[in-house]
């Protein structure tokens, strides 16, 4: 079942190194130009959802963060939060393993991570070895309370919408549940699967697909007022 849920960009690294593969299990190598593929701006779509469903539940999430943000420092604090994400995930970063990115509009911090380092093509069971990352993030998400995290699945294109869409779902869970094993508080954690329907590059080819097979979180900040 679906779980509803510094200005400037930090760093961008490629996503996929080696090879690729899909999640049916198609496997090839991937070009020195497919690798140096460019991260496409997230949807302000998908982010202005998250937004609105926080919102809708606002008061009861303020109670439990201790209070929300405000004024300047909103700002601030997400800055300081996104050069602690930088730090403790700096060899991740430089493997291209994971992106992070501060958006100036929102503050919103977004963290890519592709599906290959997490997860067996076709599984939503997360390899020991990026259980360390996890943990690194969770550490940070402790340190700076006052924010939410909304979890997404995506896929690429290969394979039906059913097969997708509960794929994406169950990854995005399983990032979800690690965190909350971590001590993050389940009121500020949701997850969603979005399966193949927001792609982010062309599906036409092996260097889109692969930036499409992915999982986001969304680091928002808890405003007052």
């Amino acid at each position: 079942m679906q779980k509803r849920p510094l200005a400037v960009t930090l760093l961008a690294g490629l996503l996929a190194a080696g090879c690729a593969t899909n999640d049916l299990g198609d496997r090839r190598d991937l070009s020195k130009t497919e690798k140096g593929a460019i991260i496409g701006t997230a949807s302000g779509a998908a982010l202005g959802a998250i937004i609105n469903h926080r919102n809708r539940g606002k008061g009861a999430l303020i109670g439990a963060v201790g209070g929300g943000l405000t004024g300047a420092g909103v700002g601030y604090y997400m800055d300081q939060q996104a050069k602690d994400l930088q730090k403790q995930l700096q060899a991740q970063i430089q493997r291209g393993e994971i992106t992070l990115e501060k958006r100036a509009s929102d503050n919103a911090l977004l963290v890519s991570m592709t599906a290959n380092t997490g997860f067996d093509s076709g599984l939503a069971v997360l390899k020991p070895g990026y259980l360390p990352t996890l943990d690194k993030i969770a550490q940070v998400l402790n340190q700076y309370g006052k924010t939410t995290v909304t979890v997404i699945g995506h896929t690429d294109s290969i394979g039906s919408h059913e097969y997708n869409q509960g794929l994406s779902e169950r990854r995005a869970q399983a990032v979800m549940d690690r965190f909350a094993a971590r001590s993050v508080n389940r009121l500020r954690l949701e997850s969603y699967g979005k399966g193949k329907t927001e792609p982010r590059a062309d599906n036409a080819t092996e260097a889109g697909r692969a930036l499409n097979r992915r999982v986001e979180l969304w680091i928002l900040p808890v405003v007052a007022g």
